[in-house]
């Protein structure tokens, strides 16, 4: 029976030369270079994924060096000839001068020292003896170290070939005593180019399409594109469809994929979760689903980036070309990062097309389309388990806008908000402004405490070494230089109310606002204003002269300590609000209460900070 003696495709095919080695140009060169010039090393090493080559270059290697030519006088050579007793023998397995040993099921130190123990007898029919040691690096560190002598100075008719999936599993004696040859995978190209010949040449009718999904499922393996071949055949019932492929392989349609890049590309949420459910009633690979979109997106990038890089044979470089006209590279790098992080998230998902669909909304969430996306809520904000410090939500009374608190004691009612643990976004809604916020309140160990502090003790969260600083929106400082302490005068307030009906900007509104002003007379019809400056940088007759021009009066500027400056009233104004907040969260019945239930704890400083809300 035929069937009996059918031989699968990735034997039938093996390269039994260097010419007939696919995608090992670098390999080879080099190689055939040593053999012609006979600059034989004694050692080498084999690297690469599966699949690549590597024990086929071996056996390759073996026959050129005890390759006797067709009429039996023949030397080492780079084009071993395939027909001498030699190279039948090699490439049958029957050749006693070249051992192959698997070092994943001989991995102790009994094998290697078996197999050295024959290195010091010469050749029995060849010109060398090649000890082909595969998956060198399972072998055990006494193994590796039994052979290293013989490794380092073998006899001249011993030659090393050493294959290793996990270079860096070997030790580097060993790698430091070999020539070491690294063996690329497959492009996907050379993987099609060569199904095609194996397929010609064995009158087995394929598509373009299905040899391009083939290759690209080999992922670089040429011994896997070979096998999926055999199943393809087998599959398709003597021949290899596109459609026959992709449902063998469990492929996504290109169609679906480019159809949810095109939601994408129009921010369409409706769409996305269309495609999502039409795959999941298609009973489609969640997985496959994002590889095919990864790998879309790098064609998409590709075309972006060096357009003349794509296949124009390819019946798909149109639509690639087309979808990335419709994406932003930074857009394209992102959707890409999120395809391939989210395929390890799948099995996390409760199912996995919920966890595609969820890949596919952040992917959309990430493409505003031109909307500002919403603000985040500071209650969805999470403190880290790190943080050594018990926070207490206290809730304030609600507010309905645009209603204000009213604090005792304090003239101007003052809305209290606490200072979240990360940074608020940039343009807060009014709602959310004035909604009341937990006051953080933090517990100290009770191991810090020696003990009861005695009745007449003012409450922990009363310690002067607690007291918040006088601005609430500034960093504590070491050693802050000491400002003057503001003495309000009558020229004072008509300076702040004369300045405040112009627009100042840059060192021209600082001078006005740094200035204390000491009086107002008129002369020839115009304002003369004397100001007190300290800083001499604002003194400066450029910026004088930019604020006279603005004011239209005349300046006369003295040198000296401002007391009374529209800045140092902002600062007070600020300073008297903060107060004003504090007071309405230590007096909150709320905040009493769990002060008096948790005696540890305090309320944080600086966490209160009072908000005005906005007209």
């Amino acid at each position: 029976m035929a069937g009996m003696s059918y031989q699968v495709l990735a034997r039938k095919y093996r390269p039994q030369s260097f010419e007939q080695l696919v995608g090992q140009e670098h390999v080879v060169q080099a190689l055939a270079n040593a053999l012609t010039q006979g600059r034989l090393h004694h050692a080498y090493l084999f690297t690469g994924t599966r699949g690549v080559g590597k024990t086929t270059v071996s056996r390759i290697l073996a026959k050129s060096l005890n390759c006797t030519g067709p009429d039996g006088t023949g030397g080492i050579t780079a084009q071993p000839c395939g027909v001498c007793h030699a190279c039948r023998d090699i490439d049958s397995g029957r050749f006693v001068d070249y051992v192959e040993l698997d070092a994943a099921s001989n991995r102790g130190v009994e094998e290697i020292s078996q197999l050295l123990d024959q290195a010091v007898y010469k050749p029995v029919v060849g010109r060398f003896k090649v000890y082909m040691i595969d998956e060198v690096h399972m072998l055990s560190n006494t193994a590796f170290n039994a052979m290293l002598k013989t490794l380092e100075e073998p006899p001249d008719y011993l030659k090393f070939v050493l294959a290793t999936t996990d270079p860096q599993k070997v030790p580097v004696t060993v790698l430091s005593r070999c020539l070491q040859f690294n063996l690329r995978p497959m492009a996907a190209a050379d993987v099609q180019m060569h199904l095609g010949n194996v397929l010609g040449a064995e009158s087995v009718p394929a598509e373009p399409g299905a040899l391009r999904l083939l290759s690209r499922a080999a992922r670089g393996s040429m011994r896997d594109g070979l096998s999926l071949t055999d199943q393809a055949i087998a599959f398709g019932a003597g021949s290899l469809t596109e459609a026959g492929v992709r449902q063998m392989l469990g492929s996504v349609d290109r169609g679906h994929v480019v159809a949810i890049v095109d939601a994408l590309a129009a921010a369409s949420g409706e769409a996305v979760v269309a495609q999502a459910d039409a795959l999941r009633g298609a009973g489609l690979s969640a997985a496959g689903t994002l590889e095919d979109l990864a790998t879309l997106l790098q064609q998409m990038a590709l075309a972006q980036a060096a357009p003349t890089a794509l296949d124009d044979a390819d019946n798909e470089t149109a639509e690639i070309r087309r979808l990335a006209a419709l994406l932003p590279a930074d857009e394209i790098q992102l959707m890409y990062s999120m395809a391939l992080h989210g395929r390890a998230e799948l099995h996390l998902a409760p199912d996995e097309y919920a966890g595609l669909l969820m890949v596919l909304l952040r992917m959309l969430a990430f493409r505003p389309a031109g909307t500002s996306p919403k603000p985040i809520k500071a209650a969805a904000l999470v403190r880290p388990a790190a943080v050594a410090k018990a926070v207490v939500a206290v809730p304030l009374p609600k507010v309905a806008p645009p209603a204000l608190v009213a604090v005792p004691k304090v003239v101007a009612p003052v809305p209290v908000v606490a200072a979240p643990v990360v940074a608020e976004p940039a343009a807060p809604r009014l709602s959310d402004r004035l909604r009341p916020r937990p006051v953080e309140v933090e517990a100290q160990a009770d191991d810090d405490m020696d003990g009861p502090p005695p009745d007449d003790a003012p409450p922990p969260w009363m310690e002067a070494d607690d007291a918040p600083a006088p601005v609430a929106a500034a960093a504590r400082e070491p050693e802050a230089p000491r400002r003057a302490e503001l003495r309000e005068t009558p020229e004072g307030a008509q300076w702040a109310e004369r300045i405040a009906a112009l627009n100042l900007v840059g060192m021209t509104g600082e001078l006005a606002r740094q200035a204390q002003a000491l009086g107002c007379a008129s002369a020839d019809g115009r304002e003369v204003w004397t100001l007190r400056v300290e800083r001499e940088s604002l003194r400066a007759p450029a910026l004088v002269s930019k604020l006279e021009a603005a004011l239209d009066a005349k300046l006369d500027i003295e040198v000296g300590v401002a007391e009374d400056s529209i800045a140092l009233r902002t600062v007070a104004r600020a300073e008297a609000q903060q107060r004003a907040a504090e007071d309405l969260a230590t007096q909150h019945p709320m905040t009493r209460t769990l002060l008096s239930q948790f005696p540890s704890a305090r309320i944080l400083p600086g966490s209160v900070q009072p908000l005005t809300p906005t007209p």
